[in-house]
């Protein structure tokens, strides 16, 4: 069994089919690439999988549990986390206070009233800020970052959450060539911790990162399947050509 279990999803707005009968398995311990030319559904199958569209038909199941019908709250308490393409750091709070707020959702209001998880989570944030080497700009505003490192920081928070499966959305889009590079390096440690779904259009950064890809084409999966094979199939070939 998966870790990620994703069967025959079908979604249709209107009159337009963005996904057709898709599938994707990710393992524990995987990094899964989606990839596709622009408009072939990677967007909408990312949000079927983390619930801010529900499928039309088919099923998602996530540690051999459905969730097809979970809203994203029930599926990150399942253990899921997402950090979608546009950056939702708080720009006016301090990198270390937007850390901290993400640690913090795991505890009770009445923890948070006493002010208790400031101290005791301060080691972890500490943690977290290190391995995406945000250490020494914990005081500095989040606004005050690159882009690049806005990024990080969100996929920290995101980490923070300790989840199963870590979703992301284009993660090194308006990076420079030395922050995409450096954020493959930062991601390579978490695969000890969680799997990976990643959607993304830096081919060279993809196929250096993930284990397996999945491509799709006009809401269709036309191949997947260990990196270096999906690269040689004609068909992914043909469908980036097709829409070059």
């Amino acid at each position: 069994m998966s870790l990620l279990e994703v069967r025959a999803v079908t979604k249709v707005f209107g009159t337009l089919t963005a996904l057709s009968n898709a599938h994707i398995d990710v393992a524990d311990n995987e990094f899964h690439g989606l990839i596709g030319p622009n408009g072939s559904g990677k967007s909408t199958m990312l949000k079927c999988i983390a619930g801010a569209e529900i499928a039309t038909s088919g099923t998602v199941c996530l540690s051999g549990r459905d969730i097809t019908r979970l809203t994203p709250p029930e599926r990150s308490r399942a253990g899921m986390s997402l950090k979608f393409q546009i950056t939702a750091v708080l720009p006016q709070l301090s990198v270390y206070d937007n850390l901290l707020l993400a640690l913090q959702a795991h505890d009770s209001p009445f923890a948070l009233l006493l002010s208790r998880s400031r101290r005791r989570l301060h080691d972890k944030v500490m943690d977290y800020l290190s391995r995406f080497r945000l250490d020494t700009r914990r005081d500095d505003l989040a606004g005050e970052l690159s882009h690049g490192q806005q990024q990080w920081l969100e996929i920290a928070m995101a980490l923070s959450r300790e989840p199963k499966l870590l979703l992301l959305d284009e993660p090194t889009a308006g990076m420079s060539p030395q922050e995409r590079r450096a954020t493959g390096e930062l991601l390579a440690p978490i695969k000890a911790r969680c799997s990976l779904l990643i959607v993304e259009h830096d081919l060279d950064f993809i196929k250096d990162i993930c284990d397996s890809l999945t491509v799709l084409d006009q809401g269709q999966v036309v191949a997947t399947g260990a990196t270096a094979d999906v690269q040689r199939d004609e068909r992914v070939r043909e469908a980036y050509l097709a829409n070059g």
